[in-house]
This record gives structure tokens, sequence and C-alpha cells, in this order.
């Protein structure tokens, strides 16, 4: 027996070396192979069909492998080579600090397989995956760090409108919503196999979230799921069970996004009837409606608390609010080609002048200090909250076609306290502040993932 084979392995080799000697038709060496290597009467051809194959998809694996090796020692040595040449100041640039990281092109990795439009991405809270949905009616998912696609995920028989990842704690799931009105809930952990299709709208969805449930320990997971519809309405869905739970009704025309605040608390809804809405998640109650565009709104974003003190500035308040309350400050982008910001009562603090065209995506900067913006003129755009909201950086011709979609990766989660022992967020020389953005640095991804009409996924990355 080989010394490096256990007696199975050796055995399971013997018989795919067999089977592949009947596939090439060497009967007199199978004969004589089946003799020296001790093979068992019992292999008959119905037990040889099962061992068809094996050895040349072996053979193959391991080719492969074997160029991935290679591929990964030459990238490894041309990393070293730039690490062995870097200087103190490319250095200072490269270690640049994650709250003050703005994409630029070219991008890491474009991503092709679509065949519509990409309408929308989402980012796995843990591993390297990325969803994104088309107008050809799938979901593919990529490993955005090499940039390669996993899979195909079908299921939906009209466009697939948005994508999101998030669900109970441990059994994370991905969501997506489609123009054939359902929303349909998919199984990272098995195969992105489809385990639930949610169905109650009356006409398109437009937009879906998981709403955190801000528990302590899992603050981000939580079973309910919110939706937008052309319908005009919003739903509020259990994930566990499948059933609706709320129906919000206010807005007077489709509803193109919706987003939770970070604690599940709040909902912030906009759409074709150029306002957006804040509701109260749990009763579904409206708490305040946002007037000011002069044209449908096409997407909403809530700040994170980490970014309370420069939005605070912006709107000329003399104390920041609370970091441990939400929904304090929220920002709407609109076909008119602006971007708002807004305090939670529904005053307007700032408008962001600068896009061309409509403006598709908003994403605030987890570091706290930008918000980012991405449009049908092409281009992702980056505001700085610090100097009065100015457009600090324009990343030109992000994509060749229109911007639909912007997603920053989720932050990496470490065990910090992040409200401090502070009951109101802002504790003896603002050390609840302090540990607010250590914790906010030090977990933060360098990484946007953008979607556009061009078919291509772009990944920003540091």
């Amino acid at each position: 027996m080989s010394a490096i084979l256990t007696d199975r392995q050796a055995e399971e080799l013997n018989k795919a070396i067999l089977a592949y000697l009947g596939v090439i038709g060497a009967q007199n060496t199978a004969a004589a192979f089946r003799q020296e290597g001790n093979i068992a009467a019992s292999f008959d051809d119905a037990t040889r069909k099962k061992y068809e194959g094996l050895l040349e998809k072996k053979w193959t694996s391991v080719v492969r492998l074997q160029k991935k090796v290679l591929e990964l020692e030459q990238r490894n040595q041309t990393l070293q080579h730039e690490l062995d040449s870097t200087t103190p100041t490319s250095l200072l640039r490269r270690n640049q600090d994650p709250a003050s990281w703005l994409p630029r092109a070219p991008a890491r990795h474009v991503l092709q397989s679509h065949r519509q439009p990409i309408t929308c991405v989402a980012f796995h809270p843990i591993f390297s995956s990325l969803a994104s949905g088309s107008e050809d009616t799938t979901i593919k998912i990529w490993d955005w760090e090499l940039g390669e696609l996993e899979r195909t995920v079908k299921g939906h028989t009209k466009g697939v409108l948005d994508v999101d990842f998030g669900g109970p704690r441990g059994g994370t799931l991905l969501a997506s919503c489609s123009s054939d009105l359902t929303i349909k809930l998919w199984d990272p952990s098995d195969d992105y196999k489809n385990i639930r299709t949610l169905p109650g709208h009356d006409h398109s969805v437009s937009a879906i979230r998981f709403i955190p449930s801000g528990a302590a320990g899992s603050p981000a997971s939580g079973n309910l799921l919110v939706s937008a519809s052309r319908d005009k309405t919003l739903r509020v869905w259990d994930v566990t069970t499948g059933y609706c739970v709320k129906t919000i009704r206010g807005h007077a025309d489709w509803v193109r996004d919706v987003s939770p605040s970070l604690d599940g608390r709040w909902l912030v809804s906009a759409g074709n009837d150029q306002t957006a809405r804040l509701w109260d998640a749990s009763t579904g109650e409206a708490k305040c409606t946002f007037l000011g565009h002069e044209h449908v709104i096409e997407c909403v974003a809530i700040a994170p608390p980490v970014s309370y003190s420069n939005l605070a500035s912006l709107a000329g308040l003399k104390k920041a609010p609370p970091l441990s309350s939400s929904a304090e400050f929220i920002a709407t982008g609109s076909r008119d080609k602006t971007i708002k910001i807004w305090d939670g009562r529904g005053t307007l603090i700032k408008t962001l002048a600068g896009h061309d065209n409509w403006v598709r995506g908003l994403s605030f900067h987890p570091g706290g200090k930008y918000l980012l913006s991405a449009g049908d003129d092409k281009t992702i755009r980056c505001w700085d909250l610090t100097q009065e909201g100015r457009c600090v950086k324009t990343v030109e011709d992000a994509h060749s076609h229109f911007v639909s979609c912007i997603r920053w990766a989720p932050s990496v989660v470490k065990d910090v306290p992040v409200h401090g022992d502070a009951t109101n967020g802002t504790a003896v020389n603002g050390i609840a502040k302090k540990k607010e953005e250590e914790a906010a640095k030090a977990g933060i991804r360098c990484v946007i993932a953008t979607g556009s009409v061009d078919l291509n996924v772009r990944i920003f990355a540091s």
C-alpha cells in the first residue's frame, strides 16, 4: 500500500484507475490491474459507472489548483516587491485613515455576466460575497475580493429591482424583490435555495431592506423585512413565518425606496409623489413628511450616528444629538438632480447640487465625514459634511452608462462598546464620542460596489 494514502484512499484510487482503464478500453491491463490491485469481485459494471470520470475530474482540478497557486505566488511576489520598494511617504498614503478614504478610478474589479441593466447590489454582512440584481431576472453572487462570479440565482420571472442581506442572528438570508410582484428569500448557506416567496403587493416591488432589531449583542440581525412598492404601500414581513405583519399607507404614488434606521425603530421611504416620509416601524405611524424636491425621489439614506457631529454643525446646532438616538438626519436623492439633507423633524438643512442628471443612489461614509452619491451622469460624487457639504471628489465615468446603485461594504464587526458608558453619548471630554469614532474606524472596509445600465458591477476598493 502507498505510504501517503490511507487504505481507504488507496482502494478508492484503484477503483478509479480500474474504471478509467475500462473507459479507454484497455481490457487486458484492467484485468491484470484488478488482480494485482486486489480489487474485490463486488466491483461490477454498475459500481464502475459510479467511478467513471472521477480520475479525469481529480486530474483537471489538480492542474487548475496548481495554476491558481502559481498565480497567487506571482501576486505575492509583486506585492512583496511593492512592499520592499515603498518609501515612508507612500506608506503614509497607503495606510491612510479609513475614515477619509474615498473611491477613485479605476475600479479594482469589473464584474461582467448580466445580460441586461443592473438595478441593485448588496454585500453579505460577513463573507466577501456580493449580490447583484438585474432586469435580466437573475441575481448573481460574486466574490468581491477575487472579482469572480460564484453563481447565478434564478427564480424571478421579471426584472429584479432590489436585493439585501440580513435576517435572524447566525442565519443570514438574501432577500430580493421584483417587477413580478413577489419577494423571495434565499438561503446562502444552502446554495442560495429559494426558501420562501412572499406574495402580497399589487404592483412591482421596488425596494427591500432587512430591519435591524437593535438587540444587544446582535443589533444588525432581526427577522423583519420592509418592502416598498408601486402599489403605493410599504409592507413589513416576518421572514421566519412569511407573513405580512403590517401594511403602511400614506404615499400618493409609487414608493421607490425605503431605508430602516440602524436600531430598526424608524423607516424612511420616498417615491414618485416627490415626498420622503418617516415612519415609526413598530406602529406604522407617520412621524414626518419631507417636502422640497421638484421631481421623483429615487433614493433615501439615514445618517449613521458617527456623522451627527458633522451634520449638527451643518444644521447650525450647538450640540449634536446623542449617539444613542437614530434617524436624526436623512438624505434624499432625486430626479431633480439634487440631494437634500434634512433633520428628523422635516427641516431642510442643505441642498447639494452638482449632478447633471438623476441622482440614483446614496450612501453615507461609515467614517461619518462624507456622503456619496451615484447618478445617471455616470459619476460617483463625494460630498464633505465638514465643509458645508461641498463636493470634494468626483469619479468621472465611474461607468460607461447610468449608475443605478451604490452600496458600501458593511464594517467588520468588532466587540467595542460603541455607546461608551454614558447614557447620552456625551461623556466627560467626549470620551463616548471618541470611542464611537474609534470603533467606527476600526471596522471600516474601504470597499464600494456600484451597478449600471452598462451591464457591469464595479468594485472600488483601497
